[in-house]
């Protein structure tokens, strides 16, 4: 057997909540919801542990939807083998990406939609601690 068939596709992942005052939001996941911040990259993005599950907050920007609305909050799952390799794998199994695989480095992005058009995305991430 090959490595692909028998390494999973994905390992664990979040919800991205998309924030219009990334204070405001730390604070309110943090102390009203008494959740861990794991990891903050100042207003960029922030990392909150709700016990096992991960919840990552992001500003709002030109590209992202507003939050509060529908498409705000999405469910991203990290792979647990090369992007590449499942995207390709997801596609044969009929997954429909929204575009190419999105390279920001220290992370690589893919976004799709599950059945109902829920917003979903792959997640590969290269810096400490990384695949």
């Amino acid at each position: 057997m090959n490595d692909s068939a028998e390494t999973p596709m994905t390992r664990g992942g979040m919800a991205t909540v998309y924030v219009t005052d990334m204070d405001r939001a730390v604070r309110f996941y943090t102390e009203t919801l008494d959740l861990k911040l794991q990891h903050r990259a100042g207003d960029y993005f922030a990392t909150i542990d709700a016990g096992g599950f991960l919840i990552g907050l992001h500003p709002q920007g030109p590209h992202s939807p507003t939050p509060g609305t529908s498409g705000s909050i999405q469910i991203g799952l990290n792979v647990a083998r090369s992007i590449d390799d499942v995207v390709d794998e997801m596609k044969r199994r009929g997954v429909n990406f929204r575009g190419p695989i999105i390279d920001d480095d220290p992370v690589r992005i893919a976004f799709f939609g599950d059945p109902d058009g829920n917003d979903l995305y792959l997640c590969q991430y290269s810096g400490p601690g990384g695949s």
